[in-house]
């Protein structure tokens, strides 16, 4: 009989289940996964099976990140009396058929599970290689399988991984102590197929705790498994405040709490990950999972369980690393870096190899002595501690930047992608067509964000195209190509035909392009001024801020659940409306790049993007209609316009188009013709 491959959901709870039986057989090879994992990845179209007859013999069990267009492999298993049959080349090939329109597959395998043949079989090629978490530090491999886009897009991908601090409940079930589920929901973090998107780490806590473990051999045994894990260590002075702002707020909340000394000791697992920059905090303890909203109300520490790590890495990891609303209102502030000051910067930034001691300040005091101007910019939190530092000169059409760094900063993820960001903003502004990241030492944080934002390596260091067009692909695809070639680069062609999702993509990495002739959705979102305050600062509030920091890279923004044909990948413009008696409104500010729409509970929507908005709890129960029901728009890479488009002027560019112009009372889908019209408007010099 000849095997048949499908999708599964959720709801088919036979076939799911006959699939989780089918893995539980390889656990000691696939890793341990438990069946809320199928059911999650099921339900989002992760789920691929191969029946013979009405028996299941394989399936292959993927994700679907929202923010990178790959294909993870989670997955691929075929029993054991059915391999050699081709099923699992039937699985990827569905897959590759269903998913053609993103640019690869990737998957992690053990190395010395001798099945390199067998990948290479299916059409992967290796990308690297890895150290899995266990506690043989086995070696991983990286398999991808391009499908059919140009490698400028294949090499845009970069995965930050999520660093997540555990406590005693969850290291001890590391180390194989306790019953059965809490081991194995322990180990499930180990799993191979995490190796490259989570961390553990632990604090000084921990170490208390294993100290206080009475049998010496068990108390030995779990010290040896320390240094498996990252160390944090956060300053003890900090950690003490944080602590008493723990306890006053639980003091509030729940006054029948006995303040004793396991209560304190949950606390300052707390205390020590959020004053150490860590978000997440894994445990198996009830106790402390109860005290989850203090943890984040007051330390913005996520206190969740391995099972939850495990089911939503992808958004932790994301929360992780976008944390705009830290900036919003921001006491950050840049400044020009005083000549004869450098050497004093050098404490703050990590120096490695040849760049070690003053190399560093000698560096970035000789730049100018080549005759170019060169512009050293510094920022600093609010503390006024030097967290990001710059150098950039234009080099013919070339914005060249010879320093980027950042320190050690519970924001530097956050940081070193806003500044990448700026850098193609202020190259744009200075009419450059490419932006050359020249400093051989780039932090890890700036080099996560140079492979999320476009940057391509040579032997000059990283470059990004600046293609500012508003165009067809022709059009656009024309110019890249032209400020490729003078930078010794090729770019793929792309026609009206790609998919949204390669159109998005395109969009940015050649960022500002926009290419108007795809099946790239174009929207309208009405937004109220006090809200378009909040997110964009326009109109402008009462007390200044910088609005390069101000402006985050990624946030969220809530209205009622009703459908009105959004999709993503996507482009709105933002148009503020009428607001009370002395407001701006009634004008096109900006356009972001739509990134996904979600409808929900509005805690459940709030709990999920707290981190990317400006939006208590209330307001985006307001927002939900009678129905219980918000849509959260979380958006990106805002644009605002140099010059705002009015209400009148849209009205005079939609007749020019023949197009009538009714004023958006809710997100509604705009033609391309008028968002080109509008973009250009937006942007107009005379």
């Amino acid at each position: 009989m000849a095997i048949k491959v499908m999708p599964v959901t959720g709801e088919q709870r036979d076939l799911l289940g006959a699939a989780i039986a089918l893995g539980d057989r390889y656990t000691k090879r696939l890793g341990l996964l438990k069946p809320p994992a199928y059911l999650k990845y099921a339900d989002e179209g992760g789920l691929l099976v191969a029946l013979d007859g009405d028996e299941l013999v394989g399936y292959a069990l993927f994700a679907l990140p929202k923010r990178s267009q790959h294909v993870r492999l989670v997955h691929l298993c075929v029993a054991e009396e059915h391999r050699g049959g081709g099923i699992a080349r039937l699985l990827i090939e569905e897959l590759r058929s269903r998913q053609g329109h993103r640019l690869g597959i990737r998957a992690r395998c053990r190395r010395d599970y001798g099945l390199s043949s067998m990948w290479s079989g299916l059409g992967f090629v290796p990308k690297g290689e890895g150290l899995g978490r266990g506690g043989d530090k086995e070696t991983l491999d990286t398999w991808w399988l391009d499908l059919g886009h140009d490698d400028l897009f294949t090499e845009t991908q970069s995965d930050a991984l999520l660093v997540v601090t555990v406590d005693h409940s969850v290291f001890s079930g590391l180390r194989g102590s306790g019953g059965d589920s809490a081991v194995e929901e322990s180990r499930a973090l180990e799993a191979g197929w995490l190796a490259d998107l989570i961390e553990l780490s632990y604090t000084p806590q921990l170490l208390l705790d294993v100290r206080e473990i009475e049998n010496r051999d068990e108390r030995q045994h779990q010290r040896n498994g320390l240094p498996q894990l990252r160390v944090a260590s956060p300053d003890g002075t900090l950690v003490a405040a944080r602590q008493q702002e723990l306890l006053a707020a639980l003091n509030k909340e729940f006054p029948e709490v006995p303040i004793d000394g396991k209560t304190r000791a949950r606390l300052r697992y707390v205390a020590e990950a959020s004053c150490a920059g860590l978000q997440v905090l894994a445990t198996r303890d009830p106790d402390l999972e109860r005290l989850a909203d203090i943890a984040w109300d007051v330390a913005r520490v996520r206190v969740v369980s391995p099972a939850t790590v495990i089911l939503h890495v992808d958004e932790l990891r994301q929360a992780q690393v976008y944390r705009p609303a830290d900036l919003m209102g921001t006491a950050f502030s840049a400044e020009q870096v005083v000549s004869g000051s450098e050497r004093e910067l050098v404490a703050f930034f990590e120096q490695v190899g040849d760049d070690s001691g003053t190399a560093f300040a000698e560096r970035l005091r000789d730049l100018g002595s080549d005759g170019a101007l060169w512009h050293k910019e510094l920022i600093r939190d609010g503390e006024g501690y030097p967290v990001a530092l710059y150098a950039w000169a234009m080099d013919g059409r070339t914005l060249t930047v010879a320093a980027l760094r950042t320190a050690s900063h519970p924001l530097e993820e956050t940081l070193a992608r806003q500044m990448l960001f700026m850098l193609k903003r202020l190259g744009r502004e200075r009419g450059a067509q490419a932006v050359l990241i020249a400093d051989p030492y780039l932090s890890p944080a700036a080099l996560s964000a140079a492979g999320a934002d476009g940057f391509t390596e040579d032997e000059n260091g990283f470059t990004a195209l600046i293609v500012d067009l508003c165009g067809s692909a022709e059009a656009i695809s024309d110019a890249a190509g032209l400020i490729a070639a003078r930078t010794g680069r090729a770019t793929p062609r792309l026609s009206a035909d790609v998919s949204p999702e390669i159109a998005s993509v395109a969009e940015r990495v050649w960022w500002p392009a926009k290419i108007i002739d795809t099946a790239l959705p174009s929207f309208i979102v009405p937004v109220r001024p006090h809200w378009s305050t909040e997110l964009f600062n326009v109109p402008a509030m009462l007390v200044p801020r910088d609005d390069v920091l101000g402006i985050s890279r990624e946030h969220v923004y809530y209205r009622s659940a009703g459908h009105r044909g959004e999709s993503v990948p996507g482009r709105v413009l933002w148009y503020v409306s009428a607001g009370a008696a002395g407001q701006q409104g009634k004008m096109v500010i900006g356009c972001s790049r739509l990134d996904e729409v979600v409808i929900g509970a509005p805690d459940t929507l709030h709990s999920r993007f707290e981190h990317l908005g400006v939006y208590g709890r209330g307001e985006v129960r307001k927002a939900a209609e009678s129905t219980g029901r918000a849509m959260a728009l979380r958006f990106s890479d805002t644009e605002i316009f140099p010059v705002p488009v009015t209400r009148s002027r849209l009205i005079t560019l939609a007749e020019g188009l023949g197009v009538a112009w009714v004023t958006p009372m809710s997100l509604s889908r705009l033609s391309s013709e008028l968002f080109q019209a509008v973009y250009e408007e937006g942007h107009r010099k005379t």
